[in-house]
């Protein structure tokens, strides 16, 4: 496998930060890197263009970032933060010649997106509109070209998720639980993305100590920290409560593998 560009195009939760109508310290802070889009993140490998998620903010952080193509989607899970921009492709359809833009889910990722962006699976539809080649996930890895992805099965409170594995990368994020044998496909990873939304104990998320705890076991030579709401604290506070190896992820964080 070739090098890998990774890209945090978000790192906030399902309402960002900052929060509509909220007047924290984090929500009013100066710093860039307390200004979180939803969670979504790009990669660039084996020459091609990757996002795990197209949440709310695609559009913007599709155009902060000068992405100009689109080969691949990955979702982890159907929740509108995640999937809520797909519209916002048509861009990069148009563009490559309306060829199909593969995505990859889970079954009720797909049935979801059926339902919620009935326009793009409709038998008479405007050409404008975007073509998906849907590939159904299960827990097996699969592969876009020669490039090799593991899913990884979480639980998001009740919701059964993926995270992914490719090559020594692993993220995952909203989870709040997994299971012993999905941590063994995580062993060994370089670079470790997991979700801690808050300090306090959450039913749907690892909060930050959870978080921690499961980074020191992969004990990845750098883990990050996403998926985060105004109620972790402020970055710069935050930063310097984690233990080596361990860092809060912000918007446009770039890590090269």
């Amino acid at each position: 496998m070739q090098d890998m560009a990774i890209t945090f195009l978000g790192t906030g939760a399902s309402q960002g930060v900052p929060m509509v109508a909220c007047a924290c310290a984090v929500c009013r802070s100066c710093n860039v890197k307390d200004k979180r889009l939803r969670t979504s993140l790009h990669l660039a490998v084996n020459g091609k263009s990757i996002v795990i998620d197209t949440g709310l903010d695609f559009r913007q952080q599709m155009l902060r970032e000068k992405i100009d193509r689109l080969d691949a989607i990955l979702f982890t899970h159907h929740h509108k933060d995640h999937t809520g921009g797909l519209d916002d492709i048509r861009g990069f359809y148009l563009q490559q010649q309306q060829k199909a833009i593969p995505v990859y889910a889970r079954p009720s990722v797909i049935t979801h997106l059926q339902q919620t962006h009935a326009h793009l699976f409709a038998k008479f539809r405007p050409p404008e509109l975007p073509k998906l080649a849907l590939n159904v996930l299960d827990n097996t890895p699969f592969y876009i070209d020669n490039l090799e992805i593991i899913p990884i099965s979480l639980h998001h409170n009740r919701l059964a998720i993926l995270g992914f594995r490719i090559g020594k990368f692993t993220y995952i994020t909203d989870a709040r639980h997994i299971e012993a044998s999905e941590i063994e496909k995580i062993q060994g990873s370089e670079v470790f993305v997991v979700n801690a939304l808050q300090k306090a104990p959450h039913p749907s998320h690892f909060n930050l100590t959870q978080a921690v705890a499961l980074a020191k076991r992969i004990n990845a030579q750098a883990t990050y920290i996403t998926h985060i709401s105004h109620d972790l604290g402020l970055y710069n506070d935050v930063l310097q409560e984690l233990p080596k190896k361990i860092q809060l992820a912000y918007d446009g964080l770039k890590i090269y593998l």
